[in-house]
């Protein structure tokens, strides 16, 4: 099978989630299948042709936008109907370059992530397309809404009303769609959802292994620090929950780290509070701490950090809507707040209780193991592309 992979970032380095799941999807179907890799990146230079990226691939584009170029795409999406994240990096240039590789590769299926890259192959009706949604665009721009201040509120709900509608037109217009969680997917705002299909994240697990380690935290919490979600859940964090739980341990350490910090969670740093950036071995931080804390109050999709923590039996203390990205059951392998005396409290017991700490981390940890492999994962996610080619054919 020959697919076209297009994806509006270059899925490397692996500092975001979209980038993580591009990168293992184009990883593990490289094994058996030819990969076209097509992807924008908003830098002068990147290293990705020095990447494994370059291993895994058949071919390799990449399309640099500049400011220039964002700055009159956003201005031209004032009069269209899409959403400004997808006018942010769609110009006709690069929708005429990306079918002149298409033509020239002549793949079999068109895998492309994100609603932002949708547009780019809109007008292709001859080769099946899979949309890889990620998570619920829409939702996440509705959830920050209220934490806004008047303009932003303004302009959230203006991007929100257009990614609701073109979430449902990318529906209409691609062959199969695939997406993060069933949480995600109960959140579409369109009714014929049968063609949505669920293909979760996983983990690599001979990366992400169990280590003993001296711990100098004993709070962690990670993301990419520039995005709103995350800056919240930081916040949050030290200014809500920490004054409580250090009322009962006043030593307690926490370390939040993660790409591109913006001031905000820099000026949160303390002598009990730790604030780092990106790492290119993001275990180094994992294993240095006793607890992982994901108090995230807005957003959507599944937390990958979370899985990695949890593959590295660090026991986990969530918000009900990180939980939710896992799993809409209740569940026995992490502990769940809404409030802050909630996390207090979790964070407390699994401080004082060691056995506690080590039944939450055992239970955790099968858990991934069982639910996220990745070789598993792509096997579902290739029958959906096979299954996709299939009818198209049958179809000709």
């Amino acid at each position: 099978m020959k697919i076209f992979y297009l994806t509006p970032r270059v899925p490397f380095p692996i500092d975001k989630g979209d980038k993580l799941r591009a990168y293992h999807q184009i990883k593990h179907l490289s094994e058996m299948h030819e990969i076209f890799l097509y992807a924008i990146d908003e830098n002068a230079i990147h290293n990705a042709k020095d990447s494994p990226l370059q291993d895994f691939c058949k071919g390799m584009k990449i399309f640099q936008l500049s400011r220039i170029k964002i700055l009159r795409n956003l201005v031209n999406g004032v009069f269209k109907s899409v959403p400004f994240q997808t006018s942010y990096y769609y110009s006709k240039e690069i929708a005429d370059d990306i079918k002149i590789e298409i033509k020239k590769f002549q793949p079999d299926v068109i895998l492309c992530q994100l609603i932002r890259a949708a547009k780019f192959v809109e007008d292709i009706n001859d080769i099946p397309k899979v949309i890889d949604y990620v998570d619920v665009i829409s939702k996440g721009l509705e959830r920050r809404i209220n934490k806004s201040n008047l303009l932003m509120k303004f302009l959230l709900k203006w991007e929100y009303k257009r990614a609701v509608k073109y979430e449902k037109r990318v529906a209409e217009i691609f062959d199969a769609q695939i997406i993060i969680t069933d949480e995600d997917k109960s959140l579409l705002q369109f009714k014929d959802k049968n063609k949505v299909k669920i293909i979760p994240n996983g983990i690599d697990f001979e990366f992400f292994q169990p280590v003993e380690h001296p711990k100098e935290y004993d709070l962690f919490f990670s993301g990419n620090l520039s995005y709103p979600p995350n800056i919240d859940a930081a916040e949050f964090l030290v200014k809500e929950i920490m004054p409580i739980v250090w009322k009962t341990n006043p030593n307690a350490k926490v370390l939040i780290a993660g790409a591109s910090p913006k001031k905000r969670v820099l000026s949160l740093a303390s002598n009990n509070i730790h604030v780092n950036g990106w790492t290119d071995d993001i275990r180094d931080y994992y294993k240095t701490a006793r607890i992982f804390i994901a108090p995230l109050q807005i957003g959507t999709g599944l937390q990958n950090k979370l899985l990695q923590a949890m593959a590295m039996k660090m026991p986990c203390v969530v918000s009900e809507l990180t939980q939710k990205g896992v799993s809409q059951e209740k569940c026995d392998f992490m502990l769940v707040a809404n409030e802050p005396e909630e996390y207090a409290e979790h964070v407390n017991t699994l401080l004082n209780n060691s056995k506690a700490e080590k039944e939450i981390s055992e239970k955790g940890f099968n858990y991934v193991k069982h639910n996220y492999e990745w070789k598993k994962i792509i096997l579902d996610l290739e029958k959906i592309l096979l299954n996709c080619i299939s009818k198209k054919n049958g179809a000709k």
